[in-house]
């Protein structure tokens, strides 16, 4: 078995950015021969396969995932390689020349992890933020930790890995292989135009269930590539969205907490506070948020018939 599988999922990659994406693996100081290289296309406009040349590697090639969904391509990915190590790279990460080294490092150095990943991912903007959204560059996988840190809680205040640079054991991801398949409520990621999230979450807290832990690390360093696009009001109200709905779909699938009603008299008293006291980007935040709520009652009225009145 090859130590490490690296696997890209992409969707109508800037070329520029995967192009980096790619020399950055060129030189990774992991030696090519205990490691491969996939590229997922999920079914991208234009076939990647045409655009971006792997043939420096001896074990790497193109797939084309038809499904579209960051889910779909991430599961692909593990049917369709071998290492021990599976490790997922974002088509805009930069990795640093030793992350090959650090995450097999820690693999054998933290046995009791199922899954780790980058403490340090530094954002490179095409476009400096505007001063208000410089709070919410968490929501663009911006991270920063002085030392690792590890857990094995399954909750959003533990440390958990970004699905950017994240590293799972072979027998997690075919854990979530399975566990996908007879999953009522599919936390699927982005799909299309759907900013959705937290696939990765769900990994991590799936290596909590069968006995292991979950880390970020300091050495694990990763330059995250961020265009102007995603740095505007527009997309910030678009990822709170859709990432609070995957968050609240997540929490009642693993600890059956159920979203709170927004009609209820508290929720009515909030509203209206809400409305009184916010303008401009944080009104239209608030509105976000309050959308996912609806739409994650929804989901789970569908889902599981007479949870939610």
């Amino acid at each position: 078995m090859l130590a490490a599988s690296i696997i890209i999922c992409t969707h109508n990659p800037r070329k520029e950015y995967l192009e980096r994406t790619l020399k950055s693996l060129r030189e990774q100081a992991l030696p090519r021969d205990l490691w491969e290289l996939v590229v997922v296309d999920n079914l991208s406009s234009r076939p990647v396969a045409k655009e971006f040349d792997l043939s420096w590697h001896p074990r790497s090639r193109h797939l084309l995932e038809q499904e579209i969904g960051l889910s779909s391509a991430r599961q692909r990915g593990i049917k369709e390689t071998s290492g021990g190590v599976l490790i997922f790279v974002d088509d805009d990460n930069v990795l640093a020349p030793d992350y090959l080294v650090e995450a097999l490092g820690i693999a054998s150095g933290f046995p009791f992890l199922g899954v780790w990943g980058s403490g340090s991912i530094v954002p490179e903007f095409e476009v400096e933020p505007k001063d208000h959204l410089k709070g919410m560059l968490i929501w663009l996988a911006v991270r920063d930790v002085e030392k690792p840190v590890w857990s094995n809680s399954i909750s959003f205040n533990a440390p958990i890995p970004f699905g950017a640079g994240l590293c799972v054991r072979r027998n997690i991801g075919e854990a979530y292989l399975e566990f996908y398949k007879t999953s009522s409520i599919k936390i699927a990621g982005r799909k299309g135009q759907s900013l959705g999230g937290h696939e990765d979450f769900e990994i991590c807290y799936l290596a909590c269930r069968d006995g292991l832990g979950m880390g970020i690390f300091p050495e694990l360093k990763i330059v995250h590539l961020i265009s102007k696009n995603r740095v505007t009001d527009e997309h910030f109200v678009k990822l709170v969205e859709g990432g609070t709905m995957s968050k609240l779909l997540l929490e009642y699938k693993w600890t059956g907490a159920v979203p709170r009603s927004p009609f209820c008299a508290h929720g009515l008293a909030s509203m209206m506070l809400n409305l009184l006291t916010k303008r401009g980007f944080w009104r239209k935040l608030y509105f976000a948020e309050l959308r996912a709520v609806i739409g994650a009652r929804r989901r789970l009225a569908l889902e599981d018939v007479g949870l939610v009145q």
